[in-house]
């Protein structure tokens, strides 16, 4: 997709009839350097220096310099706070390579989940300017709707039917009906902020019929938009257990078992939607992901699963607590990759697209130490990014459209207002911030690169369709004590001009301070930013101080 940046091309000699110039290439890391070796002296010509002199080629014109346009608008970069104990973090020295991944971050990489429910949320409108800009500012997002009420409160019909009166939820979580009307609201939302959306139908009140009903209007309303169909949620958590007291199959419900009612489904959508993918299992359990891949049916087929790394409260060990400090420990950025990467080895070996459409720091109910703090903005940027890296090409972070006060801390959005009373305005929390800088990168082809120093950082290279090299440096030093990097950055080619954008916040736990180049939005147009501090066209090697407790995204045009 990605174009590998020219070669620099020396002039050449104009050749005369019969003679033969002799070219030695020499490959360097970024530019081919052309030698040109001496023409043989014809033997007529052999010891008669006017002669030779006369019949030599006449010497190339010495190649100009290159020139680039000054600087003259740098980013201002908040500084480490003033007065604080600063302790130093070593150097770090991030080099990227012109060597690919071979993975992609995709323009839709980074959305929102949200609870089945929600379609008939009125507020989930184009008509919403504060909706469409928080999805705007996450690029080109998706809309997953899911969660546990899919299968407990959440009734379709094209009828007009009233819920039936088993249909039980609570002040906060109500059981709803939704129908066609919904779905033409909603795609107005999508068309006006050019999101997608992927659905899911109910597995738990078993219907087929009803199912393909929803995917018959899904297919009709949302078209090309509608991105796939997930059968239930988390069947593996449909038999009793400790965390959901509503089960929905008896003990001893496997993945074989889900598999066949996911079939009969399948097959029931194929007859009216044939060529709507369906998504699956959507499931917190690595081992139903191989049953999910030997099923049999006739559409396309998505991997999916749900992670939330610290859900201490359901396994009781103390590295899974939702604390701040496992959420910054390092091992926390790997064992989420590792997790993923056992589905995505087998989504890879199926030829299978991977998706994590349910995911978060913590399923945990109520707050913790992580949420809505500036650390939780700095590791979901981190993990969206690592994730993509390893091979996942979506990733939808659970939220919820109940009011910021008294609502779910971890959802990345929420709309202002007393309880259960939205004004209808919708706010960012910390993790949207985190996402809105992964989603501002619109995509590209991961570069391999290197990393060294830097105290508790990661970087990330991408190659974007022009050919320009966007670098992300990802620093998880604490913003209150830690001094500043100094970032030595080599990049793949010589480049012109740069651009630069990034997020900041006051401390660890401070919540709802996450700001984006000073601002409570999204990052504005490339085009339009600042160059990085310091930054020196033409030097294929930039240095600059780097805040603590920011995500900085960089592109770089050659």
């Amino acid at each position: 997709m990605a174009e590998t940046p020219e070669e620099i091309q020396l002039p050449t000699r104009k050749k005369k009839p019969r003679k033969k110039a002799a070219w030695i290439v020499s490959a360097g890391a970024t530019v081919a350097v052309l030698a040109v070796a001496a023409f043989v002296v014809p033997p007529m010509l052999a010891g008669d220096p006017i002669a030779a002199e006369s019949s030599a080629a006449p010497t190339a014109a010495p190649t100009p310099a290159k020139t680039y346009a000054p600087v003259t608008n740098f980013y201002e970069q908040a500084g480490p706070p003033a007065g604080s104990p600063l302790t130093p973090v070593a150097p770090q020295t991030v080099t990227v390579s012109a060597d690919k991944v071979g993975t992609k971050l995709s323009p839709t990489q980074v959305g929102l989940s949200l609870e089945a429910t929600d379609l008939a949320d009125p507020l989930l409108s184009g008509d919403n300017e504060t909706v469409v800009a928080r999805l705007k500012g996450l690029g080109k997002p998706v809309l997953r709707f899911g969660g546990n009420a899919v299968d407990r409160r959440f009734f379709w019909t094209s009828t007009g039917e009233a819920l039936p009166s088993s249909y039980a939820g609570t002040k906060a979580n109500p059981a709803r009906v939704v129908g066609p009307d919904d779905f033409t609201r909603v795609n107005g939302l999508l068309e006006a902020a050019d999101a997608y959306i992927s659905l899911s139908v109910n597995l738990g009140d078993y219907n087929p019929d009803r199912a393909a009903d929803l995917a018959k209007y899904g297919a009709q309303i949302f078209g090309e938009r509608l991105l796939a169909i997930t059968i239930g949620n988390e069947p593996n958590g449909f038999a009793p257990n400790m965390v959901l007291a509503h089960a929905l199959r008896p003990n001893g419900y496997t993945s074989a078992d889900f598999g066949k009612e996911a079939k009969v489904y399948a097959d029931a959508i194929y007859k009216v939607a044939p060529n709507v993918p369906i998504s699956g299992p959507g499931t917190y359990a690595a081992d139903w992901a191989s049953a999910w891949v030997d099923l049999d049916i006739k559409q396309t087929k998505i991997l999916t699963f749900h992670n939330y790394p610290l859900t201490g409260c359901t396994t009781g060990l103390a590295a899974d607590q939702p604390t701040m400090a496992n959420l910054l420990a390092p091992d926390m950025h790997d064992r989420s990759i590792n997790y993923h990467k056992t589905f995505v080895a087998t989504g890879n070996a199926a030829n299978m697209p991977i998706w994590v459409d349910e995911t978060g720091i913590s399923a945990c109910v109520g707050g913790n130490e992580t949420t809505k703090t500036h650390a939780s903005a700095l590791w979901s940027a981190d993990y969206a990014l690592g994730s993509a890296q390893v091979g996942v090409s979506q990733l939808d972070f659970h939220s919820s459209l109940i009011t910021c006060k008294g609502g779910p801390p971890m959802s990345a959005v929420c709309f202002d207002g007393e309880y259960l009373k939205p004004t209808g305005e919708m706010q960012g929390r910390a993790n949207y911030f985190g996402l809105s800088m992964v989603g501002t990168i619109g995509g590209g082809e991961f570069l391999k690169l290197t990393n060294d120093g830097g105290g508790l950082a990661y970087s990330y290279a991408l190659q974007q369709a022009d050919g320009s090299t966007t670098v992300v440096l990802i620093n998880q030093n604490n913003p209150e004590t830690a001094a500043q990097t100094k970032v030595t950055l080599k990049l793949p080619n010589i480049p012109a001009t740069a651009t630069m954008t990034q997020m900041t916040g006051t401390s660890y736990d401070s919540e709802d301070t996450s700001k984006i180049d000073g601002q409570d939005a999204a990052p504005g147009a490339n085009d339009k930013r600042p160059a990085p501090m310091d930054f020196k066209p033409g030097q294929q090697l930039q240095t600059f101080p780097l805040t603590a407790g920011t995500v900085t995204v960089m592109n770089f045009k050659y």
